[in-house]
């Protein structure tokens, strides 16, 4: 009994290898393609507009030209604060030794100049603010279009603005910011020259304005009406 159940099991043994034999050989899983298409990489640049801005030699004219232009107004503000102060200085001194009308009219005499100076200093303010900001859009609204091309032609998806306090980024590897990139591609399309003495680029300085006046003991409180 064992022997026949050995002489079936030997040829059970050959049928399989048979079968197997004529048996195609079972796929092998595909492989993916050697030269298969990497997913593609996202550019992300940083720029600090601000800085891009007054870097460029057209800002570097502009912001300058702007500080001569007010130099006049900054001398004529700063002789006004000094004559109220110097009249603030006499009612200090000689108050006491005046009758009282002349007395009167010296302090009325300080309020009215202190008024316009008041007047005159923050309307002198605004029209600096006002001309920074016009200079800066003019520069800005056309750098946007230098910045798209860059990015366009360098395969940019993303270029962000770290100009500003509240910027997100915290942190970015110096080969991602392109500022110098895209003020090289401004000057290069632009016709203004270089300046004779090239500045860093630095914040346009605001004009040495004298500080809002305070008014002098017994005057009335200088507001712009």
């Amino acid at each position: 009994m064992i022997r026949k159940l050995a002489v079936v099991f030997v040829v059970l043994i050959a049928f399989s290898l048979v079968v197997l034999a004529q048996t195609p050989a079972a796929a092998a899983p595909t492989a993916a393609p050697a030269t298969a298409a990497a997913a593609p990489v996202t550019k992300i640049g940083i720029i600090n507009v601000q800085a891009a801005i007054l870097a460029t030699n057209e800002g570097q004219r502009d912001f300058k030209n702007l500080e001569t232009k007010f130099d006049p107004r900054r001398t004529e503000l700063q002789n006004a604060n000094t004559e109220v102060e110097n009249l603030k200085k006499q009612l200090n001194t000689q108050g006491d030794k005046l009758n009282e009308q002349a007395r009167a009219e010296l302090m009325k005499n300080i309020d009215n100049k202190q008024k316009v100076l008041q007047r005159n200093l923050e309307d002198a303010q605004s029209d600096w603010t006002a001309q920074q900001n016009d200079i800066a859009n003019r520069i800005g609204s056309k750098m946007l279009e230098v910045l798209e091309k860059y990015a366009n032609d360098n395969g940019y998806a993303v270029v962000l603005d770290v100009s500003g306090q509240q910027s997100p980024v915290l942190w970015a590897s110096a080969g991602t910011n392109v500022t110098k990139a895209i003020v090289d591609a401004y000057n290069a399309q632009s016709s203004v020259p270089p300046p004779a003495t090239s500045a860093a680029a630095t914040p346009p300085a605001k004009p040495a304005f004298p500080d809002a006046p305070k008014p002098a003991a017994g005057t009335t409180t200088a507001k712009k009406p």
